[in-house]
């Protein structure tokens, strides 16, 4: 029997005084309650890779910086992801999208998921975020949690917290609802592609 999938809850922001840690951790709090899922913060202050600069795509050749290697190896062991997200400039990170361009097959066939903040709650970082799932052939799912402008900034600088906001709660639960079925699915189909591969 499979164990549960493990998922990485990348913060998806390393500047000083950013917010993504805060929500990284308050939907790490949530989903650890749940016994479908077993869950793990990734900081990409934890990974602090260069600008891409290598001499082909990770779709075609491994990443020669050490750092990326070790990137590699911790997406490789997780089975999905919940990308924490700011929006900058109708965007999201550099440094995020750096991350995401130093691998490729180690997100194949892996659930993705989004948690944004800011400005209409991260809404068009999060589709531009999607398209890139995509093509790097992840499950983006479309349900998403949402941190609009009144609820982040109460909570970053009115001394509010999310509790008080029990609206995002609700988002949290119906999304990993939803993620837990496509990881489970995705786990079980990489785990028969992996089986049907041994044995030709």
């Amino acid at each position: 029997m499979s164990k549960n999938p493990h998922i990485g809850i990348v913060v998806g922001s390393t500047r000083e005084g950013r917010f993504s840690e805060r929500a990284a951790a308050w939907f790490h709090k949530i989903a650890a309650r749940r016994s479908d899922l077993s869950v793990e913060i990734v900081d990409l202050r934890d990974y602090p890779m260069p600008f891409f600069d290598e001499p082909a795509s990770p779709a075609w050749m491994q990443p020669k910086d050490h750092v990326a290697e070790r990137w590699a190896a911790k997406l490789a062991a997780l089975d999905g992801f919940v990308f924490v997200t700011p929006e900058y400039n109708h965007g999201y990170s550099a440094v995020l999208k750096n991350a995401l361009d130093y691998a490729f097959q180690q997100f194949n066939r892996k659930p993705a998921a989004f948690v944004g903040y800011g400005g209409v709650g991260a809404a068009r970082a999060i589709e531009q975020l999607r398209m890139v799932a995509v093509e790097l052939q992840m499950a983006p799912i479309p349900k998403s949690v949402n941190i609009g402008m009144a609820e982040f900034l109460g909570i970053w600088q009115q001394g509010k917290d999310f509790v008080d906001f029990p609206h995002l709660e609700q988002a949290a639960g119906v999304l990993l609802d939803d993620f837990s079925w496509w990881s489970h699915t995705l786990q079980t189909g990489r785990q028969a592609t992996s089986a049907l591969a041994s044995v030709g």
